[in-house]
């Protein structure tokens, strides 16, 4: 087996991208986002229309990063392109935020609404779910720890596994739905008119669309990186974006628009209900915990690359320890002990101080400032181009450059939508950016 010149085994192989892919983006968003998006949007065209633009400019940013990828074939994904194309110095203010905030955010989000979905299917109490939750994100680190491609195998059969429910709603939704799709306007019945605003509709389905570069952190293990990654985002970001736009057309022609406008969460879960019965529901609720966990799966697949990149580089504390690769396995076991901890520190947090630290709220405030950093590495393909002109590129971003301005164009909108939506949020991770600023340079002297 090939190592990469950090010493990791490079096991990714095209289909298990794809999966990653497909796998880190769909958690629970197709499930439960239809209704919200529709609420946002006003009618059905529009609704649909939203989904289709969110995939959009997901399908821009991801084949602009993966230019920038199979030009910096490297494990750590964005912080290595921003350290490549800007320097130590904006490559540690990128991993700093998605190693100390972002990444256990997620994982700490993601872990405890499993606990919560498994134990409410099994009618379980509360305090139950959360050491369901921790002993899921226990098993899935040890897997990881034991083998990257064992990870991968999971991230296979889970994700083969939550798409059954969603082609499922799609293909018997669009057989049997009765429901008329196109040109139900549902504005009158929405109560905060405030809220109907088709930029907010494209920013619900985009956070749906969130995880499409967690591919990235993989590149240096990806056999033959400089073909795969961009093939495997294209391809992975294809069938989600079909997924999204396909499963809303069905609830759409299965539930009146005027009745899905007040479902909330559960829209999915209702069309499933109507298309199989009382089973419906539960089967929709099946395939939720399985898609939660095989996106947690690849978030610990992914996120450790992160600090072990920057640990390679000696910009955290105790970086022996957290670039540690067991000599047997060949797997970072430092990086994700690290992250291990760091999520199930957040966990804990969540569940002492709700009123004070809130999983979902970072992860959401942190979207702000982790897409400052993606536009940074959209600009840097321009970079990368004039600093290699001349060298031959195994990929190319197609039409160039109008992807990539689409790209960019994307990133801008979600900053200036969350300004607009949250701006003490955003003001928020900017301080969690400024705070790392002094242990940069705390590192640099050591």
């Amino acid at each position: 087996m090939m190592e990469n010149k950090q010493g990791l085994q490079q096991t990714i192989g095209f289909w298990t991208a794809i999966t990653i892919v497909i796998g880190t983006i769909i958690g629970s968003g197709v499930f439960v986002k239809p209704a919200v998006v529709l609420n946002h949007a006003g009618s059905s065209n529009m609704a649909i229309w939203a989904w289709v633009v969110g995939g959009i400019l997901t399908l821009a940013a991801g084949l602009t990063i993966s230019e920038v990828g199979a030009q910096i074939p490297k494990t750590g994904g964005l912080y290595a392109y921003i350290r490549d194309i800007y320097g130590r110095f904006f490559g540690f203010l990128t991993g700093w935020v998605q190693t100390v905030i972002y990444g256990p955010a997620i994982i700490a989000s993601l872990t405890l609404f499993f606990g919560i979905l498994v134990s409410n299917f099994f009618n379980l109490n509360q305090s139950t779910g959360v050491w369901i939750g921790i002993a899921a994100l226990t098993f899935i680190v040890v897997m990881n720890m034991i083998g990257t491609s064992l990870g991968g195998a999971m991230q296979n059969i889970t994700t083969v596994a939550k798409l059954i429910p969603v082609f499922a709603i799609i293909i018997f939704g669009l057989l049997w739905g009765k429901a008329t799709i196109f040109n139900q306007d549902v504005t009158h019945l929405i109560v905060d008119k405030d809220q109907i605003n088709f930029g907010r509709a494209v920013l619900a389905t985009l956070f749906a669309y969130d995880g499409w570069i967690m591919l990235t952190n993989l590149t240096g293990e990806m056999k033959n990186a400089k073909r795969n990654l961009p093939l495997a985002m294209l391809v992975g970001l294809s069938v989600v974006t079909l997924a999204y736009v396909f499963i809303n057309i069905a609830v759409f022609h299965v539930i009146p628009a005027e009745t899905l406008v007040g479902l909330g969460n559960t829209s999915s879960a209702e069309a499933a209900k109507v298309l199989f019965g009382g089973l419906g529901s539960k089967f929709v609720n099946i395939g939720v915990i399985i898609s939660i966990f095989g996106c947690l799966n690849g978030k610990i697949m992914t996120f450790p690359r992160v600090p072990f990149a920057m640990a390679d580089d000696k910009l955290l504390p105790f970086s022996r320890a957290i670039s540690y690769i067991s000599p047997k396995t060949k797997t970072p076991v430092g990086a994700l002990l690290i992250v291990y901890v760091l999520g199930l520190l957040l966990v804990l947090l969540t569940l002492a101080v709700p009123s004070i630290v809130n999983a979902d709220y970072l992860s959401e405030i942190c979207i702000f400032v982790i897409y400052v950093f993606y536009i940074m590495a959209f600009v840097g393909l321009f970079l990368l181009r004039k600093r290699n002109k001349g060298a031959t590129r195994s990929y190319s971003v197609p039409l160039y450059p109008i992807i990539p301005v689409v790209a960019i164009l994307g990133g801008l909108f979600i900053i200036v939508s969350t300004l607009q939506s949250d701006f003490l949020g955003a003001f928020y991770s900017i301080i969690i950016v400024l705070v790392g600023i002094p242990f940069y340079f705390m590192l640099k002297k050591a």
